[in-house]
């Protein structure tokens, strides 16, 4: 969580526009639900409220209400850092009218921020330098108190659909104007509005009741209380920056795809530049895991190599010298020092986590899921599953086998085939092999049940009964031998 802002700041409320229906989504989930590194598009926004340490966040919800909303509560219910409100936008008259919806749950000793619902990755240093512009600027004129219009803006080389921002010869911002309501000379201009502005919530009431749809679009257009603040003397700031990556916004299934791969790869080149070894940033995803709601972070050691089309969701941790396959995906996991994950491995730690252990070995294909546990050394490799277990430094399980709900000691080789039979059909049960065991291939061992230290199971064999320390158990069928048998011939056909 980023430090308190400053006692004396005013208190911040987050307006965020999420009432558009996202026609060109050509989807029934709502637009500001859709995905961005596996988080929805309106849970980034929310995330930057949570940032700034707002009093409340209210949501202008209009499409998909219920769903939008449903989602949105569900969410702070587990952050539970601000004040979730939601206003009805019904219908969606623009811009200006979603605020005016929003007004009545606004105090008036606040500070506005007004963000859009589908512009997900708007950084929190950037809105706290717009808010210090609206809250520092004292107004020119004597009838109104203090306070600024801040915007944020930016230059883009191609402003198409942008409001423009309008200045006078000084430089002063003097008003925005749509795109569809501007003139060819005004359409020429590079610096746009974002969407996003903080604002008094004492200056923005009187403005929002002066709003009019006289425009080609018949819409109340927010942007026009930019007019009225250089009316009232009030003064006019633009936050520009260069990073249109920021201010950019999802109205289709290719922007979306544009915006993900574009935040891919500013999180490549971060990792990058703090050592790690990426063979192609092109193809590397860091993403929220869906299923345990953890956010997505990577956290890497020294002289971590990383292989194409690998996925890491929720929070992983890579430790000095780890290298990673190509096309592994892993979530919610921890790989000590040296370990070495093969091609297509896939961890998933859900909220219980996985843990692997310095120099460990895993797959290829091999699958871990959550609650495995792996010490120093540990070998599981090719199609080999892991759940809910313990295996001590040094344990191998090399081929198509399964551990599941079992302690595994030090050095036991555990046999190709091999599984752990831990559900009853009702109850989950543990295996424990201790200590240098040896497990055959092709053997059940029917929780629960005690391997001992040494002990051998040979291959083949179902065990149900415990195996004393440094025993041979056997549990299969007599082999039988039939002299001079036949086998079965197709019979021709008819």
């Amino acid at each position: 969580m980023t430090a308190p802002m400053n006692a004396s700041i005013k208190p911040l409320d987050i307006l965020i526009m999420a009432a558009g229906k996202g026609t060109r989504m050509h989807s029934r989930l709502p637009k500001v639900l859709q995905r961005l590194a596996g988080r929805p598009l309106l849970q980034h926004v929310l995330d930057q409220a949570a940032h700034l340490q707002a009093r409340s966040a209210i949501v202008i919800t209009g499409h998909g209400a219920t769903e939008v909303e449903a989602a949105s509560a569900g969410w702070i219910r587990v952050e539970g850092q601000f004040d979730l409100k939601f206003a009805r936008q019904e219908p969606q008259l623009g811009t200006g009218h979603a605020v005016q919806q929003a007004l009545p749950l606004l105090a008036g000793d606040g500070t506005v921020v007004v963000l859009s619902g589908d512009v997900p990755l708007t950084q929190p240093d950037t809105l706290r330098a717009l808010i210090a512009a609206s809250q520092a600027a004292s107004a020119t004129s004597a009838s109104v108190s203090g306070g600024a219009l801040a915007l944020l803006t930016v230059t883009l080389p191609d402003p198409t659909g942008y409001g423009r921002i309008v200045r006078n010869e000084g430089g002063a911002v003097q008003g925005i104007v749509e795109h569809k309501d501007a003139s060819a000379a005004q359409r020429a201009i590079t610096e746009v509005y974002s969407g996003i502005l903080a604002v008094p919530a004492h200056l923005l009431a009187p403005w929002l009741g002066r709003l009019s749809n006289d425009n080609v679009q018949g819409e109340f257009y927010l942007t026009d209380i930019v007019a009225m603040a250089v009316q009232d003397g009030v003064p006019v700031l633009a936050h520009r920056i260069d990073d249109a990556l920021q201010v950019a916004g999802v109205n289709s299934p290719v922007q979306l795809a544009e915006l993900e791969r574009a935040h891919q790869l500013r999180q490549a080149r971060a990792l990058m530049e703090q050592g790690v070894r990426l063979a192609d940033p092109a193809r590397f995803d860091v993403r929220d895991d869906k299923r345990s709601g953890a956010r997505g972070q990577l956290v890497c050691g020294q002289d971590v190599d990383i292989d194409v089309g690998c996925i890491f969701a929720g929070r992983v941790e890579l430790g000095e010298g780890v290298q990673i396959g190509a096309h592994c995906c892993i979530a919610n996991a921890t790989i000590a020092a040296g370990a070495i994950v093969h091609p297509y491995t896939h961890i998933d730690g859900e909220q219980a986590g996985v843990t692997v252990g310095a120099g460990a070995l895993i797959g290829p294909f091999a699958r871990l899921r959550p609650g495995a546990q792996l010490g120093r050394e540990v070998h599981i490799g090719n199609f080999v599953e892991v759940k809910n277990s313990t295996l001590a430094d040094g344990a191998k399980a090399n081929h198509l086998a399964y551990v599941g709900d079992a302690t595994v000691g030090e050095r036991v080789n555990y046999g190709a085939g091999s599984i752990t039979a831990n559900y009853d059909g009702a109850n989950k049960h543990r295996t424990v092999i201790e200590a240098d065991a040896h497990i055959g291939s092709n053997c059940v061992l029917v929780a629960p049940v005690t391997i001992g230290a040494g002990a051998t199971v040979g291959a083949g064999s179902t065990i149900t009964k415990a195996v004393p320390a440094g025993a041979l158990g056997v549990a299969r069928g007599k082999q039988m031998l039939l002299a001079h048998w036949a086998r079965p011939t197709k019979q021709p056909k008819p």
